[in-house]
């Protein structure tokens, strides 16, 4: 405790050097400047200045999905939050760990309209995990560790801490509680003995066992225990969008991401099992579709979830585990190790022989001869030059979907992507963050063309901190999922999705000071994407002419269910 009274202002830096925050991505603004002024007297919190508040907060939600840490994001009030909201709900629908600092107007100006307000807290509560609003300056240091502690237990999520400008200004005695207890928020962590009985017996009772897994095993740092477990029993395994990462895609047990462009095998399996488990995913619209069609009155389903308000939301479950993922694994896979009963292995081999048939359809097959660039070739490119070792961030679209079929993910916090929200110019920003976060890591973001001009101002923030990230435009001149879902439902009417007057982006990229390349020919492809990585100190826009009428297969339309697969 300090015996000096410290300004609301430095308390908060003080609270950031506390819970040893490295990076704090922003934008000035009138209402956080004594916030400002305090950042600039001290070394230890680093400000990254972005060029546009939702790239703050995308770039916050990076640095905390590939480096395992809450992200911090701080912007002005009235359109300063405002602009921030889009990366505020991205991070609250994918569950991510973030503190975003707002300011406000003063205290007594708050409700009169004043210049620059905004009702933060009205705004933002439908897409925060919590958030606050800050009067009393001797509350601002119990409620700055409040949202950090919030935002990392439990499910994760986005907290917000608005802070009025004369709190900034105001002086009271610091003192950082080293832990605070909150009546009304004791997250479970542990499962409960006797359901995970039950789960036991079910697994050791199935024949078509399936393991389903989301984000949740990534959020947890489950990989390990979910590969152990995963092996242990010889079962096959799926992972979401979302949970790309969390079990070895090089594996043979691995029968690739499920869903609405998941694999042919993945989602007939999802379908056929017996005893499906669910690990840390949600059964969302893009992974089972319509409820209605996945029902199976000979499926039992186990549901391992941090949330209980996840388990049977969209599903009815048999045996609901509420956990922390990495914990209750392990507490499986002791119960299955010290099990006198076994897996049914004859049963589990014809399995297995049932998957392999399914596999043979090569859902994921393309023309490899076409003399026009195929979007799929190029991720494949990549993931060879880079060995799979390199971390991936995605904007939304085609090229999201491509590359979550086609770079395989060993390891987890290396796929990078907005999947609940699904949001245009998330990939360039997030890839900054994850940069910060892993310095010495290979960063490169698969983008399209129309995604890439959502945030594309970024490209002076990477800039001026010399950020060497590797941008892979797969360029087919239309907004590519919008025009293959007019292809498919719409008659061929292509409303707006043809995005005329683009721009050079080689000659875009070289304004900013950037290396911009231009590569149209299938044989081009693996040496331009050498040279560029080759150029290991900076970055390098690549634009790929790639063909225009390619679409994602497989494809589940909207409404239909899993095994309702449109494959060519």
């Amino acid at each position: 405790m300090d015996t000096k009274e410290l300004t609301g202002a430095e308390i908060t830096i003080r609270c950031l050097q506390e819970e040893a925050v490295d990076f704090i991505f922003g934008y000035p603004g009138g209402a956080v400047l004594f916030i400002y002024d305090e950042l600039f007297k001290q070394d230890k919190v680093k400000h990254i200045l972005v060029r546009h508040e939702q790239a703050a907060v995308h770039a916050a939600d990076g640095y905390a999905r590939s480096g395992n840490k809450a992200g911090v994001a701080l912007v002005t009030s009235g359109p300063g939050v405002t602009n921030a909201i889009t990366g505020i709900a991205t991070a609250y629908m994918d569950s991510i760990p973030m503190v975003i600092i707002s300011g406000q107007v003063p205290t007594p100006a708050i409700g009169l309209d004043a210049f620059q307000e905004v009702d933060t807290v009205g705004i933002t509560r439908p897409c925060v995990k919590h958030n606050f609003l800050v009067k009393d300056i001797t509350e601002l240091a119990t409620t700055i560790k409040k949202a950090f502690y919030i935002c990392a237990t439990g499910r994760p999520g986005p907290v917000l801490v608005d802070i009025p400008k004369d709190v900034s200004q105001e002086k009271t005695k610091f003192t950082y509680p080293s832990n605070v207890v909150m009546r009304s928020y004791n997250p479970t962590s542990k499962g409960h003995p006797g359901q995970l009985k039950k789960a036991m017996q079910l697994i050791l009772g199935s024949k078509r066992p399936m393991i389903y897994t989301g984000g949740g095993v990534i959020l947890s740092n489950a990989a390990a225990q979910l590969t152990s477990l995963v092996q242990m029993l010889n079962f096959p395994c799926t992972n979401t969008l979302m949970g790309l990462g969390g079990y070895p895609a090089t594996d043979k047990q691995f029968v690739g991401m499920l869903g609405m462009h998941g694999t042919y095998e993945a989602n007939m399996a999802m379908q056929q099992c017996d005893v499906l488990i669910a690990i840390g995913a949600r059964f969302d619209d893009r992974v089972i579709g319509n409820p209605k069609h996945f029902f199976n009155k000979d499926r039992k389903i186990i549901h391992i979830d941090i949330d209980p308000s996840s388990i049977s939301k969209r599903v009815k479950v048999d045996v609901p585990i509420v956990g922390n993922v990495s914990h209750v694994l392990i507490e499986l896979i002791k119960l299955l190790e010290t099990s006198k009963e076994k897996t049914n292995q004859t049963a589990l081999k014809s399995w297995w022989k049932q998957i392999n048939q399914w596999r043979e359809r090569d859902c994921l097959k393309y023309d490899r001869k076409s003399p026009i660039i195929k979007p799929q070739m190029v991720v494949e490119k990549l993931y060879k030059i880079t060995k799979g070792n390199a971390f991936i961030t995605s904007d939304v679209g085609q090229h999201q979907m491509w590359a979550a079929q086609f770079y395989k993910f060993d390891k987890p916090r290396r796929w990078i992507n907005s999947g609940g929200l699904g949001t245009m110019g998330f990939g360039l920003p997030a890839a900054m963050g994850v940069q910060f976060a892993n310095p010495k890591g290979v960063v490169a973001c698969i983008t399209g063309e129309a995604s890439i001009q959502m945030c594309i101002q970024e490209l002076s923030t990477c800039k001026q901190y010399n950020l060497p990230l590797k941008i892979i435009n797969l360029n087919n001149r239309y907004m590519g999922m919008v025009r293959q879902w007019q292809e498919f439902f719409h008659g061929n009417r292509y409303a707006e999705s043809y995005v005329d007057a683009l721009p050079n982006f080689v000659k875009l990229a070289e304004s900013y000071g950037h290396v911009g390349m231009k590569i149209e020919q299938p044989s081009d492809i693996e040496s331009a994407l050498k040279e560029a990585f080759g150029l290991k100190n900076r970055l390098v826009f690549m634009d790929f002419i790639t063909d225009q009428t390619e679409n994602v297969f497989p494809m589940v339309p909207g409404g239909k269910g899993l095994s309702e697969m449109i494959l060519v």
